[in-house]
């Protein structure tokens, strides 16, 4: 039977969520605790995959077991063997073609930046000191509403049949002395969205011109863009899924 499970991470100890040869990832530590817990080996299959030190609100993997008996039970014994930085919200039985990483329609993310220093953000938001036109920015971010092709915030050298993607969320906005970038959009690219952030950094710090950005979209080069800002203040916060891939019962 195929089940989806629902998680989220803080990402500083972990090098990103997909398993490495030489390197502790969120996707081994997940799949070691299930397997003992379940008795059999669980192969899980991410949403996506988020990199070193990013962070997840709101991830999800399928696997596929044997019918289990009681999906809370094993929720509750999962979190008690789980380390305090990987937490699972539920795991729900969907359709045996249900598929974590295809069937996403839409992801989100947040980017965090911190104008003031504060000693509980140092791991969880970027700390940029410089004065920020935020207007500008914003400016800038609805610019990229208009573009398709995104080659330019692309990390080099990935195995991707195409840059395109479809974003319907670009925005800067304040909340509780946080400002906070959010970007929607059917699927992203390897490194694009500290890519973006960068690059509408240097727009607020008056180091590029909001017409600029669209001659760095239009360029397809990821040296014309700005420079990648750091992972610890990325968070993916939303995938959502058709309701049809939930099995229905009775």
């Amino acid at each position: 039977m195929r089940y989806f499970i629902q998680f989220s991470y803080f990402g500083k100890h972990y090098h990103g969520w997909q398993n490495q040869p030489n390197a502790i990832s969120v996707q081994e530590v997940l799949e070691d605790v299930m397997s003992k817990l379940l008795g059999n080996a669980v192969s899980l299959t991410g949403a996506g995959r988020t990199d070193a030190g990013v962070h997840a609100k709101q991830m999800f993997a399928h696997f596929d077991t044997e019918k289990i008996a009681d999906l809370t039970d094993l929720t509750y014994r999962l979190n008690a063997f789980l380390p305090d930085d990987i937490s699972v919200q539920k795991i729900f039985e969907v359709t045996d073609e249900a598929h974590a990483r295809f069937d996403a329609t839409e992801r989100t993310y947040e980017y965090w930046i911190t104008q003031v220093k504060n000693p509980f953000l140092n791991e969880a938001a970027y700390f940029v000191k410089q004065p920020l036109d935020f207007t500008k920015m914003n400016v800038a971010a609805q610019l990229l509403l208009q573009h398709h092709d995104f080659e330019c915030f692309s990390k080099s050298n990935t195995d991707v049949k195409t840059y395109r993607c479809e974003l319907k969320k670009a925005v800067w906005e304040e909340k509780d002395g946080l400002w906070i970038f959010t970007v929607s959009a059917d699927r992203f690219l390897r490194n694009m969205v500290r890519a973006m952030v960068g690059t509408l950094l240097e727009v607020g710090q008056g180091k590029l011109e909001v017409v600029d950005v669209k001659t760095i979209l239009k360029s397809k080069d990821r040296a014309q863009a700005g420079p990648s800002v750091p992972a610890k203040g990325l968070y993916l916060t939303q995938v959502n899924y058709p309701e049809s891939i939930r099995k229905t019962h009775g």
